[in-house]
């Protein structure tokens, strides 16, 4: 069977790729005027299109279909993580949960945070590259960073609110208390955890204490594990 390839475009009507795409396809796949393309607008609809025009600073297409799709789960998924010292694994957790399906991505700053800047641009193209290989008809929302305290704080937040941490404590496993297609919030803290101020501050403002299970994890192998489990909780 051939494999079915993915062009995102965020304004779809406008006719024309965006720049990566359209070297991509020209440069790259050698497509030309006549040739069909699989378009997604990363809004819930993907289009059957033709090229109308390609040089190697244009590609233009007519849309042939529009193809609105059917959500995969219910109740959004949010995570909220303090990204990592090593980019690389931070880059890897943004791939992975793009392809296994999740709405909003938060950074946190948090007290033993190891990094504090991150490049957005650089995360939002692999949510992009993650989405078209794994066929997701939504892109995810990714939030700048924002202080720990800032974001518990917030009024916007689901009443489904959660933060794992490793202090020794009587916590219940994340998948027995998440209620199906509600949407959810989980925090992941940094490689030195949370602070007991910051876990204290989290309850207080409605977030209950959660395990990931009996194993010790690395901070984006819980965050992978937190939204796989909100994954299973809103089929």
């Amino acid at each position: 069977m051939k494999e079915v390839r993915f062009f995102y475009t965020p304004t779809p009507e406008a006719g024309q790729l965006p720049e990566d795409e359209t070297q991509h396809v020209v440069r790259v796949l050698r497509l030309g005027v006549g040739d069909e393309l699989n378009l997604m607008d990363g809004g819930g609809t993907f289009y059957h299109a033709v090229i109308t025009e390609a040089d190697n600073h244009h590609c233009r297409y007519r849309i042939v279909e529009s193809l609105p799709q059917q959500p995969e789960w219910t109740g959004a998924i949010h995570l909220a993580v303090a990204p990592t010292k090593n980019l690389d694994r931070m880059e890897w957790l943004v791939e992975k949960v793009t392809e296994i399906g999740f709405d909003c991505l938060t950074l946190l700053d948090c007290r033993f945070s190891e990094r504090r800047v991150v490049k957005k641009d650089r995360l939002d193209k692999i949510i992009v590259s993650a989405m078209k290989q794994s066929h997701k008809a939504w892109k995810p929302q990714l939030d700048e960073m924002i202080p720990f305290n800032q974001f518990i704080a917030r009024t916007d937040l689901p009443s489904q609110r959660f933060i794992a941490h490793c202090y020794e404590k009587e916590k219940p496993f994340l998948l027995d208390l998440l209620e199906p297609c509600t949407p959810a919030l989980v925090l992941i803290g940094p490689e030195g955890d949370f602070s007991i101020e910051e876990v204290r501050a989290a309850e207080a403002a409605g977030f209950r204490s959660v395990s990931l299970g009996t194993s010790r994890l690395r901070t984006e192998t819980a965050a992978l594990v937190a939204v796989h489990l909100m994954r299973l909780a809103n089929r």
